[in-house]
């Protein structure tokens, strides 16, 4: 197996990997390579069968959303997909894109007349201005797709998971949904949280959606939902609750849409983000995952309370 780090030097951001690589089957060579070189991940991919692109920036407050988001997400998966396609071995490309191709805002729900968003829909409500993270992720996928249109030698899949939580392998906390998690433990929505509906997803099955799609005997092109179930953020606070009584300072009702309104400039929340996501219910349909990949989502119940115990084997909550 090969991977890819921007600095085998800094092995403490990788040392999960080679963790495990002492005791998995098999060997693993990674390589020193960066999203926004071109053609540094040409050396990788002649060795691979299937190349998996997993990497794009998950920032919400940015200051130049067009060089923090975009052109990373998309030229990234550019040069991937370039290495990838130049290969003369590899068989398939599995990019992990996002919900956030498949719908903008969640208002946009409004407009499918069975109250579920599925495969075939494409984000069209976002852009550099507005959700700026959703843009780039339909603008990578759309790079991608274009890219394997123009060749015959090598298929793409893409993966598209929603709000992904679960136990880390690595020691590091610097991820968006990490940081979530530990504001909610910590009490920093304790006197109310924004009424945010998401499609929740554990980290180990969009792990098993990668490889199946990689491997299953089928024709590319498929995009597949990686959604186990949705909610909103207090569905969050009562599962671990659950679990953990009374150990965390946890929210127990949703913030008035009206103080959102006050409040969102401050934290980053435009007003038409509040307007068109705050309260207002999703649905996906995951029915081709869960047939063509033989996906069985693990519940939230379960993702939540493993998450929060490794948090707490790794000290992060002391």
């Amino acid at each position: 197996m090969y991977g890819s780090v921007r600095d085998l030097e800094q092995t403490d951001k990788h040392q999960h990997l080679l963790n495990i690589a002492e005791t998995a089957p098999g060997t693993l060579e990674l390589f020193e390579a960066d999203l926004l070189i071109d053609g540094s991940f040409s050396e990788a991919a002649k060795k691979c069968d299937y190349v998996l692109h997993t990497a794009s920036p998950f920032k919400i407050d940015v200051k130049d959303p067009q060089k923090e988001l975009v052109e990373p997400a998309v030229k990234g998966t550019e040069n991937v997909m370039r290495s990838a396609i130049a290969s003369e071995q590899v068989k398939r490309i599995v990019v992990t894109s996002s919900v956030a191709a498949i719908y903008g805002d969640n208002q946009d729900i409004q407009s499918k007349p069975d109250g579920q968003f599925g495969p075939k829909d494409w984000n069209t409500s976002s852009s550099l201005q507005h959700q700026a993270y959703s843009y780039s992720k339909t603008e990578a996928e759309k790079k991608a797709r274009s890219m394997i249109e123009k060749q015959q030698d090598t298929d793409l899949v893409t993966i598209h998971p929603g709000f992904v939580l679960g136990p880390s392998l690595a020691s590091r906390k610097d991820s968006t949904s990490i940081d979530f998690i530990l504001q909610m433990l910590s009490g920093q929505f304790k006197l109310g949280a924004p009424a945010l509906y998401f499609g929740f997803v554990d980290v180990r099955d969009i792990s098993k959606m990668h490889i199946r799609a990689a491997l299953r005997d089928r024709e590319g092109g498929q995009r597949y939902i990686g959604i186990s179930e949705s909610g909103h953020v207090l569905d969050l606070a009562k599962k671990i609750e659950k679990h953990f009584p009374n150990e965390f300072p946890l929210p127990t009702r949703f913030l008035p849409k009206t103080l959102m309104y006050i409040m969102g400039p401050f934290i980053g929340l435009s007003w038409k983000f509040v307007r068109r996501n705050i309260g207002t219910p999703i649905s996906f349909d995951t029915s081709l995952t869960k047939r063509d990949l033989e996906i069985e989502f693990k519940p939230l119940d379960e993702t939540l309370r493993d998450m929060v115990e490794k948090m707490k084997k790794q000290h992060w909550l002391d």
